[in-house]
């Protein structure tokens, strides 16, 4: 028998009925989460509706709520929670990440690094 494979990303309660809510509005598709480069820090998370999902893309079930993480991404969001804030100055989705060494001044981008075997 084997193990079920962990989740690459998991979400907080707050995100994923967010992430429903989001969608249900949206009619279809998909939320897809990712990094790219850019930012002072080197990295920037990103967020994007898609209509299907990449062929390498990992598909993450969670909480009843269905995502998907970027194939390029995935290394560097191993172990990351999706996790949505409110607070009396904004409304934003945040995420929790092991792999995340930096973040600049003002919160826009942030150094990651590969996630790696003993994680």
């Amino acid at each position: 028998m084997t193990r079920p494979r962990p989740k690459a990303v998991t979400l907080s309660d707050a995100a994923a009925e967010r992430v429903k809510s989001l969608m249900a509005r949206q009619g279809k598709g998909f939320l897809r989460v990712g990094g790219k480069n850019g930012g002072c820090a080197g990295m920037e998370y990103v967020m994007d509706y898609v209509s299907e999902p990449a062929p390498l893309d990992e598909r993450v079930e969670d909480k009843g709520v269905e995502i998907v993480v970027d194939s390029s991404s995935l290394l560097f969001l191993l172990g990351c929670q999706l996790d949505y804030e409110i607070t009396p100055l904004h409304a934003k989705f945040v995420f929790r990440n092991p792999n995340q060494t930096d973040a600049c001044g003002c919160g826009e981008s942030v150094t990651l690094t590969a996630a790696s075997a003993a994680s």
